[in-house]
């Protein structure tokens, strides 16, 4: 029997756990995992329900919208895995973690294609025969390039679309049809060492730390509400080189957990920061 995931978002008021749980006890749901949160400035609460039994969404929904605010956002879903399209560009490290999860089932996730704008990676998804799609943006204005891969991704309908190093920005009219569903990984030097070489820049500076974001893509680069980060410790004795290195192992962490997050709806988006449920 599939667990559901129930999702609840909205205005607190006193004794919506109680009225939740009644609801979901009388339809003889059985709650596996349970997580709430009030935003102490919004004063609005977020509920992340895992639910085993027989659950007809519908009713159980309409029972729910009885007892919630009139403006409460609320949702059941099979916890399931989510259809995914890769972009990427020629970095490996993150699309091989990507690829090497979804062979052994650790993804929670179908991998449906890899797109990328350069031909570096087609033998790597070869070798986990995922359909992989080179669009060169070579002598091709971005819009016209970016429509090329809206098409092409759209055919696949994919929930989530993971930029893997993906190395081009996406424009708004894009990233807003699929809001709060891109998920990006870049090094968390920025905005401190931007533009060419920043691992170079981090090793000059004598930097002590590593860094890797993942965050969802919004209309302003880089700027999106931010899903999971996390550090490795470096020192005087690493090079350049070794730098990248960590921030390559730290990037495909990172990401990885991100995803694993999106994937099992663990997250809630309120404005620009997010609400997770780990």
């Amino acid at each position: 029997m599939e667990n559901h995931i129930l999702r609840i978002e909205c205005a607190d008021e006193k004794g919506l756990v109680h009225k939740i749980t009644g609801v979901l006890y009388r339809k003889g749901l059985n709650i596996v995992e349970n997580g709430e949160f009030v935003d102490p400035e919004t004063r609005c609460f977020f509920m992340r329900t895992e639910v085993s039994g027989k659950a007809d969404a519908a009713t159980v929904l309409k029972e729910l919208k009885k007892c919630l605010p009139k403006d409460a956002l609320a949702q059941i879903t099979k916890n399931r895995k989510k259809d995914i399209v890769i972009f990427a560009t020629k970095e490996p490290h993150c699309v091989g973690d990507l690829l090497m999860r979804h062979a052994y089932g650790e993804l929670h996730a179908n991998i449906l294609a890899v797109i990328s704008n350069h031909g570096a990676l087609k033998s790597l998804a070869g070798q986990f025969k995922i359909p992989y799609y080179q669009v060169s943006s070579e002598n091709k204005a971005r819009q016209a390039h970016e429509a090329v891969i809206l098409k092409l991704t759209a055919r696949y309908k994919p929930e989530y679309i993971v930029l893997a190093k993906y190395m081009r920005v996406l424009s708004e009219e894009f990233v807003t049809r699929y809001k709060n569903r891109i998920v990006n990984i870049h090094h968390s030097f920025l905005p401190a060492f931007v533009g060419a070489n920043p691992y170079q820049q981090a090793a000059e500076r004598g930097v002590k730390i590593i860094g890797a974001t993942a965050h969802f893509v919004s209309e302003e680069l880089d700027q999106g509400p931010i899903i999971a980060q996390d550090v490795v410790p470096v020192d005087h004795s690493h090079s350049a080189s070794d730098m990248a290195q960590a921030g390559r192992d730290v990037e495909k962490i990172v990401l990885a957990k991100a995803l694993r997050l999106a994937f099992e709806d663990r997250i809630f988006v309120c404005g620009n920061k997010t609400v997770i449920f780990d």
